[in-house]
């Protein structure tokens, strides 16, 4: 185990969506999809689709910061959903669909607060960003049918509609950040 490896939560809509995109960085060695930010133990999908748990579908990922900064992850984040629309990304709407980074150590929130100032004194964005910064809680990994939901499923309408479309801007906004 590669014991230089750190950990980041990220809650940007549809954790099948960031899941796909994560999984295509360089150094990122591990996405996971789940649930956080909520109260409900042990949640499963379908309460947190149900929009009661109080929590947002996200990813656990591992990754290492030797080969792609945080400062590259967040700014995929930012680019690769809407962080101007509040509790919804596209037709999926509601509070688990929040866009949202959990930071697990005073670095982290230091970045994403850094990051979003610049985005918001450049204007990125026509909008206000309003993704949150939260500190990590508890983390409940997704059933086992999430897991590389895109590559096991790409040829589904859901998938072609919103996924794939996010990898193409991926792959042309961030190339020297994927894997070959």
């Amino acid at each position: 185990m590669n014991n230089s490896l750190e950990t980041a939560v990220f809650a940007g809509g549809c954790f099948w969506c960031t899941e796909a995109v994560y999984l295509k960085l360089r150094g990122v060695s591990s996405v996971v999809p789940g649930y956080t930010g909520g109260l409900t133990q042990n949640p499963t999908y379908e309460q947190v689709s149900g929009g009661n748990t109080g929590h947002a579908e996200a990813i656990k990922f591992e990754y290492d910061p030797t080969q792609i900064s945080y400062r590259d992850l967040l700014e995929v984040f930012f680019a690769t959903h809407d962080p101007t629309t509040l509790n919804r990304q596209g037709n999926d709407v509601g509070t688990q669909y929040r866009s949202v980074i959990y930071y697990a150590t005073d670095e982290q929130k230091q970045a994403a607060e850094k990051i979003i100032a610049e985005l918001t004194t450049e204007n990125t964005f026509n909008s206000p960003i309003v993704t949150t910064i939260e500190p990590l809680g508890e983390f409940y990994e997704a059933e086992d049918y999430h897991k590389n939901y895109y590559e096991r499923n790409s040829g589904q309408p859901y998938c072609q509609a919103v996924i794939s479309p996010k990898l193409k801007k991926l792959k042309e906004k961030f190339a020297s950040l994927l894997t070959d």
